[in-house]
């Protein structure tokens, strides 16, 4: 048990650091099927892993002058807000469409990372360390602080439901729809990521049994993980990553789909 917690844990930080986001997309199949968690406790466990791991990055990123603060603030209220509604209807919610729900969710994410890039207006993931590719206006457009608040709320639900940080969607939505520049979508992520993961394992504590030694050594071990992926990602092909993510993603969603039939 131990040897495959540290192996999913280690699997977990190197995605993180290749990739910038996923994190949890990885965590709640691995707690489930390597691990035998019960899908709402692993919900719960991937929540404050993520919080814990993002919590990490996100300051590093602050120091850098990479945190929109603003939007962080705003974007991060409405979300623990969305966030704590989405992990009572979770609670309610048979653990069966939670996780069918979560492979659909994976399914959307592999679609971003296999889809072909345009040939204008992107900034190359290699140039942000690792986040996944976000196409962007050549034009930057001001910050709507209205639809941050209501992304915020939207991306808070789907995290309290299924246990996901939200990078992945709270990045591309920061770029596309917020006018933030790309770094700053990245250091803003985090700090998002790591406020509505703590939110929704707050909203699970005390009512769905935790493993917290398991808590413990994933977050630890994923935490050493992430720094590996994070050097091994200066010197591979952050494209070839994605294919291959997106790739083991699609697998894993249809895995969990027929588990979830079965």
């Amino acid at each position: 048990m131990t040897i495959l917690i540290i192996l999913a844990g280690l699997a977990t930080g190197i995605l993180l650091g290749l990739l910038g986001s996923g994190g949890s997309i990885v965590t709640v199949p691995a707690l489930v099927y390597l691990l035998g968690v019960h899908p709402k406790s692993a919900i719960a466990l991937s929540l404050g892993i993520v919080a814990i791991t993002a919590a990490f990055s996100a300051i590093n990123h602050f120091r850098a002058g990479n945190v929109n603060l603003k939007v962080a603030v705003i974007f991060g209220v409405c979300g623990m807000a969305g966030t704590y509604g989405g992990t009572k209807l979770g609670l309610l919610m048979p653990a069966m469409l939670q996780m069918a729900l979560f492979a659909f969710i994976m399914y959307a994410a592999a679609y971003r990372m296999l889809k072909p890039k345009r040939r204008f207006g992107y900034v190359p993931a290699d140039e942000v360390h690792g986040e996944i590719e976000v196409m962007l206006d050549t034009e930057i457009k001001p910050v709507r602080y209205g639809l941050v608040a209501l992304l915020g709320l939207t991306v808070g639900v789907l995290t309290g439901l299924v246990g996901v940080g939200g990078g992945f969607l709270i990045i591309p939505a920061l770029v596309l729809f917020s006018g933030i520049p790309m770094k700053q979508a990245v250091g803003t992520s985090l700090v998002i990521v790591a406020v509505n993961s703590a939110t929704g394992f707050a909203g699970y504590y005390g009512v769905v049994p935790l493993n917290y030694a398991l808590m413990g050594t994933f977050t630890g071990v994923a935490i050493v993980g992430g720094f590996i992926g994070a050097q091994i990602s200066r010197h591979v092909s952050p494209d070839n990553l994605k294919h291959v993510f997106g790739a083991f993603l699609v697998l894993v969603a249809t895995y969990i789909l027929f588990k979830s039939v079965l």
